[in-house]
């Protein structure tokens, strides 16, 4: 009878030491897995040096083309919406991106008058059901633009058709 006590206590210790240095292990990784936030001197050194390289050049002759100046002002056109997170009436125009797209599964559209690629996380069924010319109702808190692009980039968080969600962005899990 004591040798079985001695060897539930003995095991309970080890098991126990062995949950407490995993514990450890996994906070320390976490305070060093953390950087430091840059300041802004370099945050602008940074950006000098991104600006001085090849892909930094071939951008800014990008945003001072008239294709760039077209999709800034696009985008400009539709902060208002994004900023406060408000409805957007767009009419779908594509059901397939521009040749060459790397975004995933999205439609064109337009909103007032401007065209714009609609961009979803994931392939929701729903967004199959959508035709040329159906008039949607989109929300976002992103519009984004990239040189290989001649439209600005909304990424769709909710859409809705005949007042019924067809897609809703889930919500991340786990925090921030």
């Amino acid at each position: 009878m004591k040798k079985a006590i001695y060897v539930l206590i003995l095991s309970l210790v080890v098991v126990s030491g062995l949950v407490f240095a995993n514990r450890e292990i996994k906070n320390m990784a976490s305070k060093e897995s953390s950087p430091k936030p840059l300041t802004d001197a370099e945050r602008r050194a940074a950006l000098k040096q991104w600006e001085a390289s090849p892909e930094g050049i071939k951008y800014k002759k990008w945003e001072a083309s008239p294709e760039g100046k077209k999709v800034y002002a696009g985008a400009a056109k539709i902060s208002k919406y994004i900023r406060d997170y408000t409805n957007m009436e767009a009419v779908v125009t594509s059901l397939s991106l521009p040749p060459g797209s790397f975004l995933g599964f999205g439609v064109m559209v337009r909103i007032n008058g401007d065209d714009y690629i609609l961009r979803v996380d994931n392939e929701p069924q729903q967004l199959y059901s959508l035709k040329v010319n159906d008039k949607i109702i989109i929300k976002s808190h992103v519009v984004s633009y990239a040189p290989k692009y001649a439209y600005p980039i909304v990424s769709g968080e909710y859409v809705e058709r005949d007042s019924k969600i067809i897609y809703k962005h889930a919500p991340r899990k786990g925090g921030c």
